[in-house]
């Protein structure tokens, strides 16, 4: 689709050789020095994600979790789940003789142990060609001697001030009681200590000895069971990716405890249903959604950890499975039968690299709420994810929290691939709103014709807590009432819907095409 050029909107970015995409300028930047010094994507997707802790911290951080699908040169595709677990001496019954029906984001029970760490040591260990240390130099030297807090970000951090209350927040993540404004310089050198032991010493630094017994310390004196043996336990598992043809490729995500297997039943049901042939045409935002509630009934009633998943993946993703479940589809109305749980606010950084043996990485890290749980130690400054908000209270649901357990993870990576090759490395954040991302921005690329940065600057829909539709503002009006007369109730949304990064590789003329949302303050660039 060609671009109207006095339209506002930006260029999609060519390059031949390396292209970076991520949330956050300083953190491309930093994954475009590592692949100039010869490192890989690989190594170039840590040190980003290590920059970006310090850049966006309300949005990810070493206190959080880590998922990964890395595509190496020969095609091969690996997974990685570096989501950490529930406390061992937690448990179900606990919370139901204590009248606890649900767990709050702020609570100590929703921080579970950060696997992101774990995650980056693993993939490196296996597939990384720069020294680990190496790797740090610009977060730490973000953390020490400040950087400029970008306007997404001030914009954030302010409407969460109010919420920063423990003595850790008000510490690191405050001045005088003030979050800072766009420009300002911001120092995180606490941190940066941290990040700084585990460039000299790997992983084992962050989870045993002094910081692990902070991190267990501050959580049970708040009334949480977290222990240093379960810090010292964590683990980050390769898996095979999940899949399942969308057109004319096959669409890659992480199985359970992710939510891929989301994207992936939706993409199903929009391929059996079938897409109109404009992309703006109102029936098609009414398939998206009324599509998307009948995949997300299923992730709500049956994703978690995959030890206790009582659902097969190749069930699910059937044929059979999935006409049975479009006969629940109408095209002329809502269907009020579908009735899901509320969904919780989430924050997440997604980055992708693609490096000049086009290795490439599809690569996303996460504290879940802003500023996670926001529990921050008081003398290291890590910010605790909330992730085990993500378990529910429910005798014999499969997600129901439970000891030593993963829960229903929202941070979801994606590759595609034609003919054995990558062709798209990309993602899009915004907690539940990932899976519709997904289909949405890849129905954009490979059924509309749009190029990366096109596909992100769509506008989107996507319901609320209380199933209300929210719509962008660059939602045509006679989309919204169309969806209306459908039945659907509409409100403006008053956020943007996620986030998202794209690289598209060109096999055909040899080039790197990429994307970078306009919801957030990133780019793209390559070489």
């Amino acid at each position: 689709m060609p671009r109207n050029f006095d339209a506002p909107g930006r260029s999609p970015v060519y390059a031949c050789e390396c292209m970076a995409a991520t949330s956050h300028p300083l953190a491309t930047a930093t994954a475009l020095n590592i692949l100039r010094e010869g490192g890989n994507a690989v190594d170039a997707a840590i040190a980003a994600s290590a920059t970006l802790c310090i850049v966006e911290p309300h949005m990810t951080g070493i206190g959080g979790d880590c998922f990964v699908i890395l595509s190496e040169p020969d095609g091969k595709l690996y997974g990685l789940n570096g989501s950490g677990r529930s406390p061992a001496n937690i448990g179900l019954q606990w919370f139901l003789d204590n009248g606890i029906t649900g767990i709050d984001a702020t609570s100590p029970h929703a921080v579970t142990v950060p696997g992101a760490v774990k995650a980056w040591e693993t993939l490196h260990s296996r597939f990384g060609a720069m020294d680990f240390t190496r790797l740090f130099s610009d977060a730490i030297y973000y953390g020490e001697e400040g950087f400029p807090v970008a306007p997404r970000v001030a914009r954030d951090w302010r409407m969460m001030a109010n919420s920063l209350v423990g003595t850790g927040a008000k510490a690191h993540l405050l001045k005088d009681g003030k979050s800072p404004k766009p420009g300002e310089n911001w120092k995180f050198p606490a941190l940066a200590n941290v990040l700084r032991s585990i460039a000299q010493t790997g992983s084992r630094s962050f989870y045993e000895g002094a910081f692990a017994k902070e991190i267990a310390r501050t959580i049970q004196e708040l009334g949480g069971f977290l222990t240093e043996e379960d810090l010292a336990s964590v683990s980050a598992d390769w898996v095979n990716p999940i899949s399942t043809k969308y057109l004319d490729h096959e669409l890659h995500e992480i199985p359970p405890n992710g939510q891929g297997i989301t994207a992936l039943i939706l993409a199903n049901l929009l391929g059996e249903v079938g897409l109109p042939d404009e992309a703006s045409d109102p029936a098609r935002a009414h398939m998206e959604i009324e599509c998307g509630r009948l995949a997300y009934s299923i992730r709500d009633n049956e994703v978690t950890d995959h030890e206790h998943m009582t659902i097969n993946c190749e069930e699910v993703l059937s044929a059979a499975y999935t006409q049975a479940l479009a006969a629940q589809f109408d095209r002329t109305k809502r269907n009020q039968g579908i009735v899901l749980p509320k969904l919780q606010n989430s924050s997440t950084v997604y980055l992708s690299v693609v490096d000049r043996d086009q290795r490439a990485i599809s690569f996303i890290n996460s504290v879940y709420d802003w500023f996670g749980s926001t529990i921050v130690t008081e003398k290291s400054g890590i910010v605790l994810q909330s992730r085990g908000s993500g378990f529910n209270v429910k005798q014999g649901h499969p997600n129901a929290i439970g000891p030593s357990k993963r829960p229903l993870h929202t941070i979801i990576p994606a590759m595609a691939t034609k003919n054995g090759k990558t062709t798209h490395s990309f993602g899009v954040m915004g907690g539940a709103y990932q899976p519709m991302g997904h289909a949405h921005v890849l129905s954009n690329m490979l059924f509309y014709g749009m190029d990366p940065q096109q596909t992100l600057d769509d506008p989107r829909v996507f319901w609320d807590r209380d199933g209300n539709l929210l719509l962008e503002s660059m939602v045509p009006a006679q989309t919204k009432q169309f969806l209306e007369n459908f039945g659907h109730t509409c409100k403006s949304a008053p956020s943007p819907l996620g986030g998202g990064q794209v690289i598209h590789i060109n096999h055909q003329n040899g080039t790197l095409i990429a994307g970078s949302d306009p919801r957030k303050d990133g780019q793209a660039s390559g070489f």
